[in-house]
């Protein structure tokens, strides 16, 4: 009677020695990490079609994220949508990360955190105004477009832009740079605000698009965004490949390649 009862009690110990390893297993390490962009901005995230005609995503925040998945042992999934829908999806956790030369804006800081930058714009990155080319000798100040239809993208810093400094001018917010750039070679609109080197990008490949030569200011830096309170723990890795990609001038490299894709890009 004793050895069944001791046999009873040395199960139950094996049984509960079994529930606590599994338990105290180590949770499996994410393995994928999810870029959230809007993919019609080149040179810093654009659509083309790869040697297999497939479609790929390429630019400077493509060849960013990926160094950041590399460095976190993760593999990269990008999630393509409309930019203002970005800042929800990160607060949903439908993405991981927010790469799509984004500046962290007060407001924007309210809602997520953020790397440190990757991307100091220059000059030429400042914010310009693109217009027709038979149209150029129209505008030399903000103060021109009074009257005039200016679009730019939805939810962006650009278009906060039009709203406060183009008075009497008249927003037009669309969601794609792609619909932006339609409406304004066929006159819908009269100008598009845009990221100094995306409409540098688009009047380069349009000939009857130029940049007006209008003085918006310098641009913010442009870092990587991640869920508020960092719940995933991932800005320390990424920081530290920004600090790599940093050190190697790597982002110069990424620019030379996009630059050299843009031609390619596709709606």
């Amino acid at each position: 009677m004793k050895t069944k009862k001791i046999a009873a009690l040395l199960l139950a110990l094996v049984m509960i020695l079994a529930l606590t390893a599994c338990g105290s297993k180590p949770a499996e390490a994410k393995k994928t990490l999810i870029m959230g962009t809007s993919a019609d901005y080149p040179p810093f995230e654009f659509i083309v079609l790869n040697d297999k005609n497939e479609q790929e995503f390429v630019g400077i925040d493509i060849s960013v994220a990926k160094a950041i998945a590399d460095n976190a042992g993760m593999e990269l999934q990008v999630k393509n949508m409309d930019f203002d829908s970005l800042m929800a999806a990160l607060q949903k956790g439908d993405v991981d990360i927010v790469l799509a030369a984004i500046e962290a804006t007060p407001e924007r800081m309210e809602a997520a955190d953020f790397s440190s930058p990757y991307y100091n714009p220059s000059s030429d990155d400042a914010a310009m105004v693109l217009v027709k080319a038979e149209n150029a000798g129209l505008y030399s100040s903000v103060e021109d477009f009074a009257g005039k239809a200016v679009a730019a993208q939805t939810g962006t810093t650009k278009a906060e832009l039009v709203t406060s400094d183009f008075t009497g001018a008249n927003l037009v917010a669309l969601t794609s740079v792609n619909d932006i750039i339609n409406q304004l070679v066929y006159d819908k609109v009269d100008a598009a605000v845009l990221d100094g080197a995306v409409a540098l990008q688009y009047a380069q490949s349009n000939p009857d698009l130029v940049i007006a030569s209008v003085d918006l200011g310098a641009a913010l830096p442009y870092c990587v965004a991640v869920q508020k309170g960092d719940p995933d723990k991932l800005l320390d890795g990424i920081n530290a490949a920004i600090a790599q990609l940093m050190a190697d001038n790597a982002i110069e490299g990424f620019a030379a390649e996009a630059d050299a894709l843009s031609d390619k890009a596709i709606s």
